[in-house]
């Protein structure tokens, strides 16, 4: 029987395999899609890119990024909309203009579009809408020590893939008898094989060793069976890469007491966001850890560990690590590997000399602070910035 299902699963993988099942290998998880940038962009050798500064302190970050961008002459153009339920500025409409420029551009850098909690009358916020119009099924959180920062566990390097288009964010709910709320989680084959072999193809290409399916298939015995099974086929079509599973009550605990025995986890949706969370704290918090999310067509940037920081709003605190490592991955995905490394090692090097930290990492430094200080004419260290040599 487990033969006759790694045959099923085999034989869709090869008939779907242009399809939006194309793994890391092939598919928008890689460097295809950029490639259809506007017409306007490449006459000009930049590229478009998409932008969502969302809420909270995501406006303030994106001008962080835009300076960081325009200090290194980056070739990208961003086409900025707003798309807020906190600030009254989602509609409709407003969705429909983000589609279409990712439809021209494929690639987008985006804030957090905080969901409030509040009913009022639609239960898939204008976040989870886009995520679905776009079938950005797979996020992507790479766990990683930065050096210069010390932390309980340090030299960590893991990655957390999470289903992210089904699951319990499937916005199903309904009251069936009053005071008696059902809320449905939904889990299917096509999609669970869809994220499995997506994280076996992302070991593969990346070089890691094992892959993690995480779950709670010994109580939600059919819809995480179910997953838990789609990953065991697919695990069996890549015999050089270790397969294990892991309870998810089981996995927060080993995550905090030894993280360093996990290298690529999968999971379903809910899992991965209370996960990446968790593991974002093990390395600094959600101001360092940079985050991505693909569909077979467009790959999307944004921080790994999604908060608005409402309360650092306006006041110049905000820590833009996570989203300018964001803004460096984009970049290498655009295959502009110079800008790339040149915004990454900026960073990394301001925190490794330690003298510029935002509050969440114990200093005193503002946002201006970190920025300047890997600016090319205000920061004496480090200058990153310098041309390439001949």
């Amino acid at each position: 029987m487990a033969a006759l299902g790694v045959g099923r699963v085999a034989g869709l993988l090869r008939t779907q395999s242009l399809g939006t099942w194309r793994g890391l290998r092939g598919s928008a998880a890689l460097q295809q899609m950029p490639r259809a940038k506007s017409e306007n962009a490449r006459s000009e050798g930049t590229f478009q890119v998409t932008m969502l500064p969302g809420d909270g302190v995501g406006p303030e970050l994106m001008n962080s990024v835009k300076e960081v961008f325009k200090a290194g002459n980056v070739p990208v153009v961003f086409d900025e909309h707003h798309l807020s339920e906190v600030q009254n500025t989602a509609s409709e409409e407003k969705l429909d203009q983000v589609l279409d420029s990712m439809k021209e551009s494929k690639v987008a850098l985006i804030g957090k579009i905080h969901t409030p909690m509040e009913f009022k009358g639609d239960l898939t916020s204008y976040d989870m809408r886009l995520r679905r119009k776009l079938d950005l099924f797979a996020n992507v959180v790479h766990v990683k020590s930065l050096p210069g920062y010390q932390t309980r566990h340090n030299n960590l390097d893991l990655v957390i893939i999470r289903e992210q288009t089904e699951g319990e964010y499937s916005s199903l709910e309904h009251e069936s008898a009053k005071g008696v709320i059902e809320c449905l989680k939904i889990i299917t084959r096509a999609k669970s094989q869809r994220i499995a072999k997506f994280a076996f193809d992302f070991a593969t290409k990346k070089g890691r060793s094992k892959v993690t399916a995480v779950h709670k298939a010994n109580i939600m015995k059919l819809g995480d069976g179910l997953f838990l099974q789609c990953c065991k086929e697919v695990a069996e079509l890549y015999p050089k890469i270790k397969f294990d599973t892991m309870i998810i009550d089981n996995c927060c605990m080993q995550l905090v007491q030894n993280p360093y025995q996990f290298d690529v986890l999968v999971m379903p949706n809910l899992y991965g966001n209370i996960v990446d969370n968790l593991a974002a704290g093990l390395v600094g918090g959600a101001g360092v850890v940079p985050g991505e999310s693909y569909s077979a067509e467009y790959a999307v940037f944004e921080m790994g560990a999604r908060h608005p920081f409402a309360q650092a709003v306006g006041r110049n605190i905000a820590n833009p690590t996570a989203m300018l490592l964001s803004a460096a991955n984009m970049l290498r995905h655009l295959n502009l590997e110079f800008h790339s490394n040149m915004v990454a090692d900026a960073v990394k090097k301001v925190i490794k000399v330690g003298k510029v930290r935002t509050r969440d990492l114990g200093g005193y430094s503002t946002t201006s602070d970190f920025v300047k200080c890997a600016h090319p004419t205000w920061g004496a260290t480090p200058r990153p910035w310098s041309s390439p040599k001949p």
